[in-house]
């Protein structure tokens, strides 16, 4: 609308820019708020990777439960987990089923895209878990890719897209439960679990009928995990990277990784 000097008038853009800048102010806080009264944290887990989240019985253990654990003390609330699966983890999270993801997840480009991550923890690249008698047969990449190499998979990772993508001629199978792999490669009904550092660690130091190779050379460049936050509150990935710092300069977070990963 023009003036009486013929100036368009500038308070209807200005009324608006203040109306978004309202609405986006009580956008930005509402998951917080919501945590914060209803003093429980939603957490999403597969609950299938050791050493970083593994269900067991009524309940879940790892790293990550630890870390979850140490950081809702901090802001004042109870963990409530929700079970997810890894294909479902990211839609999950975005269709406000949790407020965060733990449990190892790989921090990369694409979900940095879609979601929110925390800093990066526990270094790794991509191994395999196979059978301690074969331990010699796999020393590269073309090793692993043969038609009489027996792959199992898990669905929906970052292990899955490493088969698909460079194991193309072994046969390769997929099992839902990530959890119970290790145990049928042991087994003999498969040969190489493509996995991350940690957890074929863990199975080959448990299990003697078991070998982590690749572990001193990964097939990968080195990746982090992370947790995964929604991105739809600025106020909350705040205060959950504040409250993540805290525990870093305490130590809280080293000790966590001294009791898991060491």
């Amino acid at each position: 609308m023009a003036n009486r000097f013929g100036w368009r008038s500038a308070a209807p853009a200005v009324a608006l820019a203040a109306a978004l800048a309202s609405a986006s102010a009580a956008w930005a806080g509402e998951r917080l708020d919501r945590i914060m009264e209803a003093k429980v944290l939603r957490v999403g887990t597969p609950g299938d990777y050791r050493p970083f989240a593994i269900k067991e019985g009524g309940g879940y253990a790892g790293h990550d439960i630890d870390t979850v654990d140490a950081m809702a003390r901090e802001l004042g609330v109870r963990v409530e987990y929700v079970p997810t699966s890894w294909p479902d983890l990211l839609k999950d999270l975005q269709a406000n089923k949790f407020d965060m993801a733990v449990g190892g997840i790989t921090r990369n480009v694409a979900r940095l895209r879609a979601v929110a991550m925390l800093p990066g923890y526990a270094p790794f690249g991509k191994v395999a878990l196979v059978r301690a008698a074969d331990k010699d047969k796999f020393k590269s990449v073309q090793d692993l890719n043969q038609p009489g190499v027996r792959v199992i998979k898990n669905p929906g990772g970052t292990n899955e897209t490493f088969v698909l993508q460079n194991l193309k001629n072994a046969q390769v199978s997929t099992h839902d439960k990530n959890a119970e792999i290790p145990g049928l490669i042991a087994e003999g009904k498969g040969d190489v679990m493509i996995t991350e550092t940690y957890e074929a660690l863990h199975y080959a130091k448990a299990d003697p009928r078991l070998a982590a190779a690749f572990v001193g050379a990964p097939l990968t460049p080195t990746s982090w995990l992370g947790f995964m936050l929604p991105a739809d509150d600025a106020d909350y990935q705040r205060v959950m990277s504040f409250v993540w710092d805290l525990l870093a300069q305490r130590g809280t977070l080293k000790a966590i990784d001294d009791k898991w990963l060491r």
